[in-house]
């Protein structure tokens, strides 16, 4: 029996993205089974949990894509090194999505390190598709923070979920401000 061809799409998805999903449905094609690995990634500051991140893209999969690829593609969180979480699913592929030339530097040398750490394990580039070119979770969370219209940029289902935790974040704020007030006036 042929071997399974494993890839692993790496990220920290804080939020996951329709460019996300593009590459999702673009990377399940090309192998048998897709691992996307949610990284813990605490130094970033995530908006969401890691349970929530899994959450949330183990949703899109289910909603997204058709029956016959759910199926192949499995969300797992993790928190160690990239190499080591790829060895141990058994992958033989990372794949990482390319958004703009100024993203492809910073890939190249990852995928340097990865070789020098496993010649065995290949990455693939997906080049993002000219419509999700511009698009990082990033710059959703700033315009949604802010009341920009973010459901250009994310699924209906996760826009939801961005909008009840910025509006959980300004609710604590105006309280924190309503305490200070208050001290500063006693």
């Amino acid at each position: 029996m042929p071997k399974l061809r494993v890839g692993v799409y790496p990220g920290t998805f804080d939020p996951v993205t329709n460019g996300h999903i593009d590459i999702i449905k673009r990377a399940v094609r090309l192998v048998d089974r897709l691992v996307i690995g949610i990284a813990g990634n605490a130094g970033k500051g995530p908006l969401f949990s890691i349970e929530e991140r899994v959450a949330l893209v183990r949703e899109e999969v289910a909603a997204l894509c058709p029956a016959g690829e759910k199926e192949r593609i499995e969300v797992r969180s993790f928190d160690t090194l990239l190499m080591h979480f790829v060895e141990t699913v058994g992958a033989r592929v990372i794949i990482r999505g390319l958004r703009a030339v100024s993203d492809f530097e910073y890939e190249f040398q990852m995928a340097g390190m990865n070789a020098r750490l496993n010649p065995e394990i290949e990455t693939i580039f997906l080049m993002a598709s000219d419509r999700h070119q511009f698009i990082s979770s990033r710059f959703v969370k700033e315009i949604g923070r802010l009341g920009g219209e973010i459901r250009h940029f994310v699924t209906p289902g996760v826009a939801a979920h961005l909008e009840r935790r910025f509006a959980e974040e300004h609710r604590r704020s105006r309280k924190g401000k309503g305490r200070l007030q208050a001290v500063e006036e006693s």
